[in-house]
C-alpha cells in the first residue's frame, strides 16, 4: 500500500467520524417545532423525553440502518462482481413487501371469520413480517439456484423470484385495496418509529455481520481475480458464497424490517467509498457500511426538516439524492468517452 492510498483512507475515516458526530448532533436538535439543543424555559421535563425517548433512538437507529444497507451493498457487489449489485437484488425486497402487504391485508379483512382464520399473522406484526419476508425471499432465491455455487444462476433466480413475489404482491393489494396505503408507506421508506428496540436489533446485526464480513474479505479480494484464481488459492467457493449470502440476507432483512425499503443507500455507499479511497475489501465493507450510516442520517434530517412541521419519506431522498450521483457519473464517463 502506497502512502498516498494510506492518506486516502484515513482521510475518509476522519471524514466519516467527524460528519457522523455532526449528523448525530443534528439528529438530536432536529424537530417538528425547528432546530434546538437547548430547552426552552417553558419545555419542562417533555423536552428531555423528546430527545431522549424520540430524536436519539431515532438518529442512531437511521445510522445503523443506513450502515447495514451499506454493508450489505459492497457485500453483495463483490459477490457478484458488479458494481451496480444493491442489497434486493436477490428477493429481499420484494419478499419483505408481500409479508407486510399480507400482514395489513390480514388487519383489514371485515369478514369476522376470515379475521379470526388470518389473526395469527395479525399478530406477527409489521416488523417481523418484513424480517422473515426478506429471509424467505432470499431462501427461495437460493432453492431456485440450487444453492450459491453459481453467481450467474443466484442473480437470475434473484430477479425471478422479485418479479414473482411482486405479482403476488400486486394480486393482494388489489384484493383487499386497505392494504395499499400502507404497502406505499413501506416502499418509500420510514425512520419515524425507530425506537429503542429496533436501536437495539440492528446495533446487535451489525455487530454479528461485520465481523463476518471482515472474515470473507480475503476471499472476496480472491473473487475479484477470477473464480479459477480463488479456487488455486484453496478457497471453498460453496461455503464462501453460502456465508456472504447469509450475511448478505441477515443485514438486509433488519435494515428493512426496521426502516422499510430505503433506495440507492446500498448501492451509493461502496460506489463513494471506491471514488475516494479505493482499498481491498477489508477497509471496502467496513467504510461501506460507515458511508451508509452517514448517507441515510443525512437524509432522515434532511427529511426532518426540509418541510417541518410535516415529514418527507426519508426513500424518496435517498432516491433523489442516490439517483442524481448515479447520472453524474454517468453523465461524467460519458463525457469521456
Amino acid at each position: 500500500m502506497s502512502e498516498t492510498d494510506h492518506r486516502h483512507r484515513r482521510a475518509l475515516v476522519l471524514a466519516l467520524l467527524w460528519i457522523s458526530v455532526a449528523l448525530v448532533v443534528a439528529g438530536l436538535a432536529a424537530g417538528s417545532d425547528g432546530w434546538s439543543l437547548v430547552p426552552r424555559l417553558d419545555a419542562g421535563p417533555e423536552w428531555l423525553a423528546i430527545v431522549g425517548q424520540i430524536r436519539a433512538p431515532r438518529t442512531l437507529g437511521a445510522w445503523l440502518a443506513g450502515a447495514l444497507l451499506g454493508l450489505s451493498g459492497a457485500i453483495a457487489q463483490g459477490l457478484f462482481r458488479n458494481p451496480l449489485a444493491d442489497p434486493y437484488l436477490l428477493g429481499s425486497a420484494a419478499g419483505a413487501s408481500l409479508a407486510v402487504v399480507l400482514v395489513l391485508a390480514a388487519g383489514a379483512l371485515t369478514d369476522p371469520g376470515l379475521r379470526h382464520a388470518a389473526g395469527w399473522l395479525v399478530e406477527v406484526g409489521v416488523v417481523a413480517a418484513a424480517f422473515a419476508g426478506a429471509l424467505g425471499g432470499m431462501v427461495l432465491t437460493l432453492l431456485l439456484a440450487r444453492g450459491a455455487s453459481q453467481t450467474t444462476r443466484l442473480l437470475l433466480a434473484g430477479v425471478v423470484v422479485g418479479v414473482m413475489l411482486t405479482a403476488v404482491n400486486d394480486l393482494v393489494t388489489t384484493a383487499v385495496p386497505q392494504a395499499l396505503r400502507g404497502r406505499q408507506g413501506f416502499m418509500l421508506g420510514n425512520t419515524a418509529f425507530l425506537g429503542w428496540t429496533s436501536v437495539a436489533w440492528l446495533a446487535a446485526g451489525l455487530g454479528f455481520v461485520a465481523p463476518l464480513g471482515w472474515r470473507l474479505s480475503r476471499a472476496l479480494d480472491a473473487l475479484a481475480l477470477g473464480e479459477d484464481s480463488a479456487r488455486s488459492l484453496g478457497l471453498d467457493l460453496p461455503w464462501v458464497r453460502g456465508g456472504l449470502v447469509a450475511a448478505l440476507a441477515l443485514a438486509t432483512g433488519l435494515a428493512v424490517s426496521q426502516a422499510g425499503l430505503i433506495a440507492f443507500v446500498g448501492l451509493v455507499a461502496p460506489h463513494l467509498v471506491r471514488r475516494f479511497a479505493p482499498a481491498p475489501h477489508g477497509f471496502s465493507l467496513l467504510a461501506s457500511a460507515a458511508t451508509g450510516g452517514v448517507l441515510l442520517l443525512a437524509a432522515d434530517v434532511l427529511a426532518r426538516s426540509l418541510i417541518a412541521p410535516q415529514e418527507l419519506p426519508v426513500g424518496i431522498l435517498t432516491a433523489i439524492l442516490g439517483g442524481g450521483y448515479l447520472l453524474h457519473l454517468l453523465r461524467k464517463q460519458g463525457s469521456r468517452t
